[in-house]
């Protein structure tokens, strides 16, 4: 792999029709059913329901840091506490179900946390039948952008009275110059339509064209190596200019090449 250095390096702002043609194929080698498996995504395929796609698929994207086998491991071991039902679980459930989760942690993310997640699901469920709404109603005509949809859900999330202030830390925001990897990622898998199976595309008031690609070090790695990406913190502009370089190649999905550069950063040890 190490020659494709080289043969598709390319300044920023002028990509290569062959840079273009080798992430497309890498993009499609990847972005298939045998990518579920191994990957937190595989956590919302287990269900059917809509609203517990979008609240198992919200955990698995939150606990996403680390090895992907505990991330699974761990998110099924939360959703087996809600008796494999989230929706029905936050919105119905008693105060005896509720203390099953004070054993809960993953990480950094604790009991007090997950307490207020449940929280938060059980007052937008009562009003909303999506957790699209949470995002989407940020975005006005005069600028749609997910940066908006970002900064909205985290003001919006920690509305609550006597938000746990430790909390804070597990929901990114633009607005504290944070890359999102983890919401981009989530609304990756809720937004984006193809017929691959892979993600669910079961939201309809964002664009796939609007989404920002998800950026880990795998993925910012892979990306400076192809000339796609000069920034060298990893923030939200970062982020933001990865997304603009890959517009150049498909404006309408750039964050298909999410599969492409992951592929490569993760798996393929690019």
């Amino acid at each position: 792999m190490k020659r494709h250095t080289q043969l598709y390096s390319t300044k920023f702002n002028l990509i290569q029709p062959s840079l273009k043609i080798f992430l497309d194929n890498k993009a499609d080698e990847y972005n298939r059913p045998f990518f579920i498996e191994a990957d937190p995504i595989c956590i919302p395929h287990s269900f059917s329901k809509q609203q517990d796609i979008e609240i198992a698929g919200f955990f698995a994207a939150i606990f996403a840091w680390g090895n992907r086998t505990t991330i699974i491991s761990k998110s099924r071991e939360l959703l087996q506490l809600m008796d494999n039902a989230p929706h029905d679980f936050c919105l119905h459930h008693s105060d005896k179900e509720l203390k099953r989760l004070t054993a809960f942690k993953h990480r950094t993310f604790n009991a007090t946390d997950l307490l207020y997640f449940v929280s938060f699901f059980k007052l937008h469920y009562q009003q909303h039948q999506t957790l699209e709404t949470a995002f989407s109603k940020w975005m006005n005509k005069k600028d749609a952008s997910i940066e908006n949809a970002l900064n909205g859900f985290y003001r919006y999330f920690f509305s609550l009275p006597d938000v746990p202030e430790r909390t804070r830390k597990h929901i990114a925001a633009p607005l504290k110059n944070s890359s999102c990897k983890r919401l981009n990622m989530y609304l990756r898998w809720m937004v984006r339509k193809d017929k691959k199976g892979v993600d669910f595309g079961i939201w309809n008031n964002i664009k796939p064209s609007q989404l920002i690609i998800p950026t880990d070090v795998h993925v910012l790695r892979v990306a400076k190596r192809f000339g796609l990406l000069t920034r060298k913190q990893s923030d939200w502009q970062a982020a933001v200019e990865l997304t603009d370089a890959l517009k150049q190649m498909d404006r309408k999905d750039p964050v298909k090449y999410d599969f492409a550069l992951f592929g490569l950063g993760v798996l393929e040890k690019f």
